[in-house]
């Protein structure tokens, strides 16, 4: 790895856009002094002997002609206690555009330079503040949709997840240290019992690897999210669904046919799973140009959609086109939508639909069984009064993330990996412990089971950044924004 950063950074750490106050934020062994190369205390003080987490009232002043250029507080934070781990310096300036910018531009001609997206995060990281995994939280952290993203990121801001990677490390460790001394005593063999109980002891760091995988992706859904696309002919009220469920008027609610156009998209919060909602537009042949494109574009929308809410009209019998809307969805992870269950016909019937439903009809998901075999959820709404509007969102969270996908055993408090890089490495780590395992109960030579451990060890430390290279880590920090 590049050796430890020694120059002075400096970026906005506010978002762009008017507010109350803009945040510059240098970190650096310069911090300091460049800042006071510009900063005028109202009350003559010397930010060179300002003692640390104090705050100072001042202007920021051209050097060469003494123009005010803001009038600031000025934060002063010396190392180690600080973010990076070296001198920071928060200057808060008035909020908007210009005033951040213009002192921006005089701290780099300063001697600052403009940090790269991230870099105050990884230089948190490359001076040991944080580890690897919980760096990447940060950026978890700020873009969280909902309180359950925020609660998993702050878990592993915490730390939490590195403590189970490195007690997992730990114990790997621990197996390496006992065959590599056979190695070094090859006239020693290692006895069937101390063999057994090390294939053992490997067995159990796969499980509980395999453990931490497994749950991806439900720490997935919480942290990425979901698509969901509403689907049905025209006027079975798939806007009308979409507003009862953003509890909101959003879409454009009409009798007439083909009122949506256009795929209308918006975010709500499932139980915890930031949903991305696409109201589609009717779904039938027209000779209408811009109907035409609207179903386009629903057919689109329904191919990149991770679930498929069908709606049909609970008060009319289903029809051709209602079954030919069930038949172009086969195979997709779809919750059947009987909607106007408030105005249902008496002797409505789905077997047009391919599929038998229970009568009466409960308040809450139930399941549903096609003439071909396979088996589905379905749900009776009334999208106009909000009836069973709730039960819909715990069919939807149920649908993404079935109670089976969980490992057994597990509660919802233990630590859930959520990030790609973290389960990849889980998995090399895991089949590694494996084939140490299979080593050790073949009798291979001791070099081949210490040769697997040592990759299971590489594998773990890639998550915490013990074992770490420049193209990892420009990976991660370049998805941050700047000034974080």
């Amino acid at each position: 790895m590049k050796p430890l950063p020694d120059d002075t950074i400096a970026a906005i750490s506010t978002p762009p856009g008017e507010g109350g106050i803009g945040i510059v934020r240098l970190s650096g062994k310069d911090a300091v002094a460049v800042t006071a190369a510009l900063f005028h205390s109202s009350r003559d003080i010397q930010l060179q002997t300002a003692r640390t987490h104090s705050i100072h009232h001042g202007f920021i002043l051209e050097p060469e002609t003494g123009r005010l250029v803001d009038e600031v507080l000025v934060t002063v934070m010396r190392a180690p206690k600080t973010y990076t781990r070296e001198d920071v310096v928060e200057v808060n300036c008035h909020g908007g555009a210009l005033p951040v910018r213009r002192v921006l531009s005089l701290f780099l001609q300063s001697g600052a330079r403009l940090a790269e997206p991230g870099e105050f995060t990884k230089r948190a990281f490359l001076n040991g503040r944080l580890d690897l995994s919980q760096a990447e939280a940060v950026m978890d952290l700020i873009r969280a949709k909902t309180d359950h993203a925020r609660r998993l990121a702050l878990q592993q801001l915490d730390g939490r997840l590195s403590e189970r990677i490195m007690a997992l490390r730990d114990a790997v460790v621990d197996l390496c240290a006992h065959v590599e001394a056979y190695i070094d005593f090859p006239e020693d063999d290692i006895p069937d019992l101390v063999q057994t109980e090390l294939a053992m002891s490997c067995m159990q760091i796969v499980r509980d690897l395999r453990t931490l995988s497994n749950r991806y992706e439900e720490g997935r859904l919480y942290r990425e999210g979901a698509a969901a696309a509403i689907v049905g002919k025209p006027n079975v009220g798939k806007s009308s669904l979409l507003n009862a469920l953003l509890d909101a008027d959003r879409a454009i609610v009409t009798e007439m046919p083909g009122t949506t156009r256009d795929v209308i998209e918006e975010c709500l919060n499932i139980r915890g799973i930031p949903l991305r909602i696409m109201d589609t537009a009717g779904i039938r042949e027209t000779h209408d140009l811009a109907e035409q494109e609207g179903v386009r574009r629903s057919l689109q929308a329904l191919e990149g959609a991770d679930i498929v809410l069908a709606v049909i009209d609970g008060s009319r019998q289903p029809d051709a086109a209602d079954r030919e809307l069930i038949e172009r969805i086969a195979g997709q992870k779809t919750l059947l939508v009987i909607n106007k269950v408030d105005a249902f016909l008496p002797d409505i019937s789905f077997a047009g639909l391919g599929m038998s439903v229970p009568e009466p009809i409960p308040d809450t998901a139930f399941p549903i069984t096609r003439t071909d075999g396979s088996a589905g959820q379905a749900i009776a709404v009334s999208a106009r009064s909000g009836q069973n509007i709730e039960a819909l969102k715990d069919a939807i969270r149920n649908l993404l993330l079935p109670a089976a996908q969980l490992t057994a055993g597990s509660s919802r408090d233990d630590v859930l990996v959520a990030n790609i890089r973290h389960k990849q490495a889980l998995d090399v780590a895991a089949e590694a412990m494996e084939r140490a395992h299979v080593s050790l109960r073949n009798h291979d030579p001791q070099e081949i089971t210490a040769l697997s451990l040592r990759e299971a060890l590489d594998a773990l430390g890639e998550i915490v950044g013990v074992v770490s290279t420049d193209d990892i880590l420009d990976r991660i920090f370049s998805r941050f924004c700047i000034g974080k």
